[in-house]
């Protein structure tokens, strides 16, 4: 059973205990009943704290944008010369509601972490000692998990372990090294105690190892970082990968809607088509995509769904898919097909009909204005703005389409029976083995160990074009590139550049917007601002980052 069945029973024991725990605090009145806040939870629904936990994730790994915007494979769908905040580091604090967010929903992880921990140790009788120990690891590892989005984005942060129970404004933040140190401790808690093949959803002793392994591959760029801890990373990413071969499931079939559940995906954030509205509310499919509804023959509701948040792959993305390379065909669509009937000039488009193709390679003047009476063309040199020139004499004028910005559509997150821009249920892989492999390459190369570093980053390479020994050296720039074609929509591709130190080169290198006016500062434009919010709800004590 998927753990997301669990997880529709969470909001009423939670509410109902909060409820009652609340009218303890501020209302003085007879107990009617031996139900309180303190025994309600029991050791036979105990697990209904942790699975919320889960729940609250969701929210975490919807906050695409933050993650992907002002890198150098990801920028904003609009003309070269308009501002975004996020994307090219313009006045950044007006986007206050992303960084918000961000930190808000991960917060909301570790309040439940905290508030199960707590019962966990201070509130329930226990008979059955082991999955008192499961539960708290659990909790601690997603704990651990949401900190490292959080020190990741902001730099040190408030470091909080304990079950809210009242309104506090004296918050203080810790430094970014006792942030990894406490993220470093939850997890070395949690890894013992995880199981190695737990039940589908939950956090499993390779997810925590892969993590880890992030974690210490992370800390080792960082002037507090340990000379080991790329040698460190390098050994936990060989446990986390174990015995498994990822060469035993195509790329296609990892991202195969009918094998969510497949033995790379160490940790996936859980969706279903059942239960309630949460269940069926992943919006992911909508987040690479131009308004494809624009196009003729492409209704409203269509096989791809509404653009949601507005981003589009870089030129540079597109570039990086060798001939060979079969994730391409996986990830993008590079040809869109009619759902219902249109008449352009004198052509008739028929359901199924091709409306729109995306060469990977430019075609001729000849072979353009052929396809141009059938459908939309658009060359690789057009995926960003604009309007091309009129191709005379055919059905498909570029000026007929009022969609400005044309590229090559994601396929890789497509989903079944959503709501346009929302509604769908396809999971979202968190950790994937294929990752583990390239982190267990950088932490190689930064260990300086070439010859170890190889192998990971080959054996990913040759599951997605068959030929192995691809490389025979490897810089940090062959790691990024891989990780942009292996990972792109699921990383955090911000913190990754960030990270290895090449954020600033390669958006200044990639990112168009960034090139034609980007305002990208290395002094400010590393960690993000803490939330105007939070600072102003604070009693002084709560510090913004420099330069904001």
């Amino acid at each position: 059973m998927k753990l997301l069945n669990k997880i529709k029973q969470v909001g009423l024991l939670l509410g109902i205990a909060i409820g009652m725990n609340a009218c303890d605090n501020y209302i003085e009145e007879d107990i009617f009943s031996d139900i309180t806040s303190e025994n309600f939870i029991t050791q036979d629904n105990a697990d209904q704290l942790v699975v919320g936990i889960y729940n609250a994730l969701r929210q975490v790994y919807k906050q695409y944008e933050i993650n992907l915007a002002g890198t150098d494979i990801f920028t904003r769908q609009d003309e070269l010369f308009s501002f975004n905040p996020l994307n090219d580091y313009f006045d950044f604090n007006s986007s206050e509601g992303k960084v918000a967010d961000i930190w808000k929903e991960n917060y909301k992880v570790i309040a439940k972490a905290n508030t199960a921990i707590n019962r966990y140790e201070n509130q329930i009788s226990w008979t059955r000692l082991d999955e008192r120990d499961y539960g708290i690891a659990q909790a601690k590892a997603l704990r651990a998990l949401a900190y490292y989005n959080l020190v990741q984005h902001f730099g040190g942060v408030v470091i909080n372990l304990t079950e809210p129970t009242e309104i506090r404004s004296d918050y203080v933040r810790s430094t970014e090294e006792d942030t990894f140190t406490q993220i470093i401790s939850d997890l070395e808690a949690a890894i013992p105690v995880l199981e190695t093949s737990p039940q589908t959803g939950r956090f499993s002793k390779r997810a925590a190892q892969h993590l880890l392994a992030d974690v210490y591959v992370t800390r080792a760029y960082k002037t507090f970082g340990s000379s080991s801890d790329f040698d460190t990373a390098a050994s936990i990413a060989e446990q986390a990968i174990d015995s498994y071969d990822i060469r035993s499931q195509t790329f296609a079939q990892v991202f195969d809607f009918d094998n969510q559940v497949n033995d790379e995906v160490l940790f996936a954030v859980q969706y279903g088509s059942g239960g309630n509205f949460d269940d069926r509310n992943n919006n992911k499919h909508s987040i690479m995509m131009n308004p494809v509804n624009e196009y003729p023959g492409i209704g409203r509701t269509n096989p791809y769904g509404r653009q949601s948040i507005g981003l589009m792959p870089t030129p540079f993305f597109y570039e990086l898919f060798d001939a060979n390379d079969t994730r391409e065909d996986v990830t993008i669509h590079r040809v869109l097909f009619a759902n219902e009937e249109d008449i352009v000039g004198t052509h008739n488009l028929a359901e199924g009909d091709t409306a729109v193709y995306y060469p990977k390679n430019a075609i001729s003047a000849t072979e353009l204005a052929d396809k141009l009476n059938r459908y939309y063309v658009y060359q690789p040199d057009q995926y960003l703005f604009g309007l091309p020139a009129d191709v005379p004499g055919v059905n498909f004028l570029y000026s007929s389409n009022i969609n400005r910005t044309n590229f090559p559509i994601f396929k890789k997150f497509d989903d079944q029976d959503f709501q346009d821009d929302a509604g769908g249920f396809r999971d979202t892989f968190v950790f994937r083995v294929a990752e583990t492999h390239l982190i267990a390459a950088e932490a190689y190369l930064g260990a300086g160990n070439m010859g170890s570093a190889l192998p990971h980053i080959n054996v990913v390479r040759e599951r997605a074009t068959g030929v192995a020994n691809h490389y025979t050296s490897v810089t940090i720039d062959d790691v990024l590139n891989e990780r942009a074609i292996e990972l792109a929509g699921e990383e955090n591709r911000w913190a990754v550049l960030k990270r290895t130190g090449k954020l600033e080169e390669r958006i200044g290198m990639y990112n168009p917007h960034v090139i034609d006016h980007g305002a990208f500062s290395s002094g400010t434009h590393l960690v993000r601002p803490i939330p105007s919010g939070e600072l102003e709800l604070s009693d002084g004590s709560l510090l913004q980052n420099p330069n904001y």
